[in-house]
């Protein structure tokens, strides 16, 4: 049997979310742990060696559809006005990037950094026959098939087929999640997530070591094998984890502190401060994921994103300040992104529904910074009550392969996309 068999066989017969256990407090004082995805390959797979740059993409999902038009917002349309008569307000109080066009105010550390010519804005992003479910538009944007039939993730695919990442585990790490993020699902792509020490079943290696111990025993042949590799992966993350936290000290204030008035599911400024932490110490990580949960504003809508988006604000700007003090805010590029936007017209309930054409940020010293893409036309509303996108998501996604991390995006998308030139030259 060849190896490629027995770990595709050996992948699919365990779990996709891989074993989940935990280090003691003093192994990652960020308050996360690890939870390696290291099933199977770890010994077996093998990795093309011809990537060499040091780039480093970080995602960052607005979990829920975060509201376009509450985000980058139009200054002097008075459509806006007639078409959100309470959350309108946010105009009077939105910083200027153009005449026509702001930032919302709590947005402050991103305006200051686009204002240095570190954050290009993509508008009017979209995808065709778009769906209004979040488990599916979450599916499309993961994989970048709109058409729902792709499994595995844009990232995972990255990783698989450019990155060694059986022998680099930390190459992709999700911070702040307790599973495989859906950018990163593939067969042949090693994961590192890294938690919140409170979700976790095992505390201290030892405990993870018995446990394991006692399946590796009464597991024959190939499988024990591979718990046995993965256990040895394990402690292999472990130990760098240890070494990278010893070494790395942040050289600007994350705070966590926020009082918001409902779940984000994630503490984002100890995730942003972790992904210093991996980059800062070479920890050889080249693709990151982290969430920020609590967009779906249905209703209240305008105190809820004003609190979510000044998290996010603030987490992005210490993270910036963070890697410039350590020389190293060239090398890495920040991208957020939404399953969806929100419909133009605010609702009875002070919010907005399921929407469509929602800006994107990329954000760090390689972008060229300033506004592309289309912008909404509050004249062209279709009949769903939504406006048209102008701008395909996979655009951004092609951009930051091609230009940022310089792998092919072709090997990820069998159709090429209008580039987008929101990252400087080489």
């Amino acid at each position: 049997m060849r190896m490629e068999g027995i770990n595709r066989l050996s992948r699919r017969e365990f779990s996709r979310r891989g074993l989940l256990f935990g280090v003691g407090e003093q192994a990652a004082a960020s308050g996360y742990a690890a939870v390696p995805d290291v099933l199977a390959r770890a010994v077996h797979a093998q990795r093309s060696a011809g990537v060499t740059n040091d780039k480093v993409i970080v995602m960052v999902q607005l979990a829920g559809g975060n509201d376009g038009l509450g985000t980058v917002i139009p200054l002097g349309d008075a459509r806006f006005r007639d078409l959100r008569p309470s959350l309108g307000a946010v105009a009077a109080k939105a910083l200027p990037l153009t005449k026509e066009w702001g930032l919302n105010e709590n947005l402050a550390g991103i305006k200051k950094l686009y204002d240095a010519g570190k954050v290009a804005v993509v508008q009017g992003i979209g995808y065709p026959e778009p769906s209004f479910s979040h488990f599916d538009s979450i599916r499309v944007w993961e994989t970048g098939d709109p058409t729902r039939r792709e499994l595995d993730g844009w990232l995972g695919k990255v990783v698989a087929k450019n990155y060694d990442s059986a022998g680099h585990p930390l190459v992709g790490t999700a911070c702040g999640n307790d599973s495989i993020p859906g950018m990163f699902r593939d067969l042949d792509a090693q994961i590192t997530v890294i938690d919140d020490k409170e979700t976790f079943k095992f505390q201290g290696t030892a405990a993870v070591e018995d446990v394991m111990g006692a399946l590796y025993t009464r597991t024959p042949g190939i499988y024990g094998a591979l718990f046995d590799t993965s256990m040895r992966s394990a402690r292999d993350t472990l130990a760098q984890l240890r070494t990278s936290n010893a070494k790395y000290v942040p050289k600007a204030n994350y705070s966590d502190s926020e009082r918001l008035v409902f779940s984000s599911k994630n503490k984002l400024a100890a995730a942003f401060s972790l992904a210093a932490q991996l980059i800062v110490t070479g920890t050889g990580v080249k693709v990151l994921h982290m969430t920020l949960g609590g967009f779906d504003t249905h209703f209240t809508q305008a105190n809820r994103q004003d609190l979510l988006l000044g998290y996010l604000d603030k987490a992005v700007a210490a993270f910036h300040q963070d890697l410039a003090a350590y020389g190293m805010s060239d090398r890495v590029l920040v991208a957020t992104w939404s399953e969806f936007g929100r419909r133009p017209r605010e609702n009875a309930s002070a919010g907005t529904d399921h929407g469509t054409a929602s800006p994107v940020f990329l954000i760090g010293d390689p972008v060229k910074g300033g506004l592309y893409g289309e912008a909404p036309n509050l004249g062209r509303i279709g009949t769903d009550g939504n406006l048209s996108y102008g701008v395909d998501f996979r655009s951004v996604y092609q951009t930051i392969l091609d230009d940022h991390l310089k792998v092919p995006s072709r090997e990820v998308f069998s159709t090429t996309f209008d580039r987008i030139p929101f990252l400087k030259a080489g």
